[in-house]
């Protein structure tokens, strides 16, 4: 291969990697964590129940009963708000509402709500958290998924974020728990995701619409901007309200963030390879999968995550020519960082980041399987559900 040829790829790698690590970098100080809680009132202030925040959380659950005692019992450890759980059962088959009835029985603060059967027209889960969100009292709710578990100090601190920042639908990132190698490779991808190709500039402090983005196990809103846009009514069809519910609000005028969860929550999300293939692709025909995104992101994260592993294996074989030897090297060295400081600081998934090339290509190719199968007319599946998609 001439000179010429290896001076572009290397130009083409050492580029996209740095510009990659560059937004990471950028993008890393702005995903905040909420702060510590301000000290308790002293005496002569109103009393702390007065001033002590009340919030609803709201939980959809279809066949939950292996994890919806964990979460319940975290929830009801709260400490800082009156809290209030109410549990949707969505048509489970496993017993999941008698154990929520067990927990309702002995603690006033957990109520269950029976699903009606889902409408035309409307996904599972949104239709759930519309229910929820219609029997809410609290004007501080929090729309949680059935397989986060909370800290002591979760809701307080997040309420506090709230009302401090002034948004209308604040979204946490709660820490991913990842037990599997198949785990491990797509799982993390969230975080690196979302810091290396979100501008966090335009996301907080610009009414983009394309900039909004949140992660649906995890979303605090204020009860009356949540009446007032419509809520979930807003993606009655959506496979994927961590997009989607941001970008409705922005549409309407609301102001929307997001924040790093991972002190605060921890979610294993997907059990298995299986599982997490399934969950992925049901997210992507709201995601990346987009004749309009998706061959920009495939060149790009080909040119910072995949071009770089090839570059630094034919390096070590002394394939490279001497003069392009350190550009590669500086290459695969950003091509990593995002991958080994979200490692270091979400989720300790040390076999996925030695592997990361390869879950980058695992990546693209469920983003491509889903945009051929909404081509080829076919559905999604999830939760025992059948979902029709249509091509954006």
């Amino acid at each position: 291969m001439s000179d010429m040829i290896w001076m572009v790829v290397v130009r083409a790698s050492l580029g996209a990697s740095a510009f990659v690590a560059g937004m990471f970098l950028l993008n890393l100080p702005l995903f905040r964590r909420a702060g510590k809680l301000e000290k308790p009132l002293e005496a002569g202030h109103r009393s702390n129940a007065e001033a002590t925040p009340r919030v609803d959380v709201l939980i959809p659950a279809r066949n939950e009963a292996l994890r919806i005692r964990g979460v319940l019992d975290a929830i009801l450890l709260s400490e800082g708000v009156q809290v209030e759980v109410c549990v949707l059962d969505d048509e489970s088959q496993d017993g999941t509402d008698r154990i929520v009835q067990e927990y309702a029985a002995r603690d006033t603060r957990v109520r269950l709500l029976r699903g009606q059967p889902k409408p035309a027209g409307w996904s599972g889960k949104q239709y759930a958290c519309w229910q929820l969100g219609q029997s809410a009292i609290a004007d501080e709710c929090v729309f949680l998924d059935a397989d986060v578990i909370l800290a002591p100090d979760a809701l307080a601190r997040s309420v506090a974020l709230r009302r401090r920042t002034g948004v209308d639908l604040l979204s946490g990132f709660p820490r991913q728990r990842v037990v599997t190698v198949g785990e491990q490779l797509l799982i993390p991808l969230i975080h690196v995701v979302l810091l290396c190709f979100l501008p966090f500039v335009l996301m907080r402090w610009s009414r983009m619409v394309a900039a909004a983005a949140g992660c649906g196990q995890f979303f605090l809103t204020k009860r009356s901007a949540w009446l007032q846009s419509g809520g979930h009514s807003l993606i009655r069809q959506s496979l994927h309200d961590g997009v989607m519910l941001p970008r409705a609000y922005r549409k309407l005028g609301f102001r929307t963030d997001l924040f790093d969860a991972s002190d605060l929550a921890e979610c294993r999300m997907y059990t298995g390879f299986g599982e997490t293939w399934l969950g992925l692709m049901k997210n992507a025909v709201e995601g990346f999968a987009k004749i309009s995104v998706l061959p920009v992101i495939s060149v790009l994260i080909g040119l910072s995550s995949i071009l770089p592993m090839i570059l630094t294996v034919l390096l070590f074989l002394s394939v490279i020519p001497q003069q392009h030897r350190v550009p590669v090297a500086i290459a695969g060295v950003f091509s990593y960082l995002p991958r080994v400081v979200c490692c270091f600081r979400y989720d300790r998934a040390w076999i996925g980041t030695v592997l990361h090339p390869f879950g980058m290509i695992l990546f693209l190719v469920i983003q491509w399987v889903a945009l051929i199968r909404m081509w080829l007319g076919k559905g999604v599946q999830w939760r025992q559900r059948s979902y029709e998609v249509v091509p954006s």
